[in-house]
């Protein structure tokens, strides 16, 4: 191992002895109960099984078959979930063959960030996941499945199926997902109108015709966003059946994967082969090598929040340090919109996940020794990989990278600790100081921008944004304007308590600051024209006023329209609750 990896993992491990400790005691205890045929009431059972066929109906309760639930994400509207509609009749008619019965324990939320960007629902996004696990929870609460196979792909989802998953960590689980759109128009091509259209270069039309050629069709969208980075940490972890991730929807190799699912479920069952609940898979480890994965692929920063929260599911403790650590030894390996101009399918092409498997396990840079769903484990992952990239301008070696380090930084000074994604920003833009611009909300910075008010050197603060004050939406809206910014040769910046994903692109941006503004943190003291500097070279972030005129300066309230309708009022107590970002924002503990 990598002497950093080896350090990194060591220091998550005794920071988690209690949790984890106490964890796997709980999944213990869970596993050593009888089946649920000798352990439930009879009147429980028949409530259970009263909607099953006569065959799996005798299979169940007279063979005590395996009985596996399905938490499935489907629904129509959204492009990467809607291929799910027709899996629980592929996977029932797989079970049937093994002598094994599935049920449909229950759906999950699935709402689209594409869609809500920039609207109100957008406030849901992030507590979604929350909801997710919840819901994940109530589907299992049955307490009648000997495994379950979860069903999602984008953003939240993900997420929050393995956050709910993990509170049954005495479940054996493998994800089933779903794969990638076909390639449409660039995302260069696409974001190119969008900064045409915030200069009232191109209409509205045209707008809407370059956007239905990029999401034109059922599958993920096919830039390197939240839900692509998914899929490839789910790989790393050993949650999919190898190879599944990037092969698109409606292909012969598609349900192929699917059917191997169901099989793979049945494996590491307590009556398979080669027990393996997921609780005990999901070790710090296992979690180590998701974050390698994210800093290879330069991935989606959504998961410096939703990866905190995923590992506190399972008794294990890490924080931004950690992924900082890692990100000055683990090279970049991968140009992928936003970090370059290639698309997914051109990155499974190239190599996709088998090649970045291959490549950090052979260079240290990722544990070998961890539990999979596979049974050769997650260096099998990397056996389908190519000799040699297929195209180097999407993937390349340890031994030649993009960068040498990965694309994340922490930063933390002054006004808090933030992350920044540094792997699609020229270097000469690494550092930016500037007069601040502090505004209240996305709004009013859009606003500005029309009206020609912020043609000008500037570190654009946008507070206010945080869990507890509007849910962490994601501020996507402002790339176009600032990248316009940019291009006429401004130093422009982005400091925020809000989130951005991957989608700040070339625009330096110093996201999630925590402190949150609302929660007291030192955004609520900047002022225009105080200096801000971002440094993603020293690793700072700072406001450059003398240190009595700072101590002194008040923290500014939060003047805000009530958080109602579009249902915001029900998570009320979801933004009352929220951790900082660094704690993964999570509302239950």
């Amino acid at each position: 191992m990598h002497p950093v990896v080896a350090r990194v993992t060591e220091r998550i491990v005794q920071r988690s002895a209690d949790t984890r400790g106490a964890y796997l005691a709980g999944i213990d205890a869970m596993i050593a109960r009888k089946p649920a045929q000798d352990r439930m009431g009879c009147a429980n059972l028949a409530h259970a099984y009263a909607a099953l066929p006569g065959s799996d109906k005798f299979k169940v309760t007279v063979e005590k078959a395996p009985n596996i639930g399905i938490v499935t994400a489907y629904n129509d509207m959204l492009s990467a979930h809607q291929p799910y509609q027709g899996y629980p009749a592929i996977l029932r008619d797989e079970a049937g063959k093994l002598g094994a019965t599935v049920q449909v324990a229950g759906g999950v939320p699935a709402m689209c960030d594409g869609v809500t960007q920039g609207t109100p629902g957008m406030e849901l996004s992030l507590f979604s996941r929350d909801a997710i696990a919840m819901a994940t929870a109530v589907a299992l609460s049955h307490d009648v499945f000997d495994g379950a196979l979860l069903l999602g792909v984008c953003d939240k989802i993900v997420p929050g199926l393995l956050i709910g998953a993990l509170h049954y960590g005495h479940l054996p689980c493998v994800f089933v997902p779903a794969g990638p759109m076909g390639s449409g128009l660039s995302n260069k091509d696409k974001a190119k109108v969008r900064e045409q259209y915030a200069q009232g270069l191109v209409g509205r039309d045209e707008l809407l015709k370059a956007e239905s050629a990029a999401y034109h069709s059922p599958g993920t969208c096919t830039f390197y966003g939240t839900a692509n980075s998914n899929q490839m940490l789910l790989e790393a972890m050993g949650l999919h059946v190898p190879g599944a991730a990037f092969e698109s929807p409606g292909t012969e190799t598609r349900e192929a994967f699917t059917r191997q699912a169901l099989r793979t479920v049945l494996d590491i069952g307590k009556r398979g082969h080669r027990f393996t609940p997921i609780g005990k898979l999901v070790d710090e480890r296992c979690i180590v090598n998701a974050m390698a994965a994210l800093l290879a692929t330069g991935g989606s920063t959504n998961h410096l929040i939703h990866w905190v929260a995923i590992a506190r599911s399972a008794g294990i403790l890490i924080d931004w340090s950690d992924f900082d650590e890692l990100s000055s030894v683990v090279p970049l390996l991968a140009r992928v919109y936003p970090n370059g101009d290639a698309d997914v399918n051109q990155f499974q092409a190239a190599g996709g996940p088998p090649w970045i498997l291959r490549e950090l396990l052979a260079h240290g840079l990722m544990h070998p020794d961890v539990l999979s769903v596979n049974a050769g484990g997650i260096a099998d992952g990397g056996q389908s990989a190519p000799a040699v990239s297929g195209d180097t301008a999407v993937l390349r070696p340890v031994s030649a990278p993009f960068s040498p380090t990965g694309g994340l930084r922490l930063l933390q000074g002054r006004l808090g600790r933030a992350v920044i994604k540094v792997s699609a920003v020229p270097e000469d833009r690494h550092i930016i100081e500037a007069p601040a611009r502090v505004f209240d909300s996305q709004e009013a910075l859009l606003a500005a921008f029309s009206a020609g008010e912020v043609n000008q050197d500037m570190v654009a603060v946008v507070r206010f944004q945080g869990p507890q004050a509007n849910g962490m939406p994601e501020l996507h809206k402002l790339t176009p304007p600032l990248a316009v910014l940019q291009n006429q040769g401004f130093k422009v910046a982005l400091v925020t308590d809000g989130r951005m994903s991957g989608a700040s692109g070339k625009v330096p941006a110093a996201i999630h600051v925590t402190p949150e503004a609302l929660a007291g943190g030192p955004l609520a003291k900047v002022l225009d024209g105080d200096i801000v500097r971002v440094d993603a070279v020293a690793g700072t972030l700072d406001v450059l006023i003398d240190e009595a005129t700072w101590a002194a300066r008040p923290v500014a309230p939060y003047i805000a329209a009530p958080a109602t309708g579009f249902g915001r009022e029900l998570f009320t107590n979801f933004r009352r609750h929220a951790g900082g970002a660094e704690q993964g924002a999570c509302t239950w503990l």
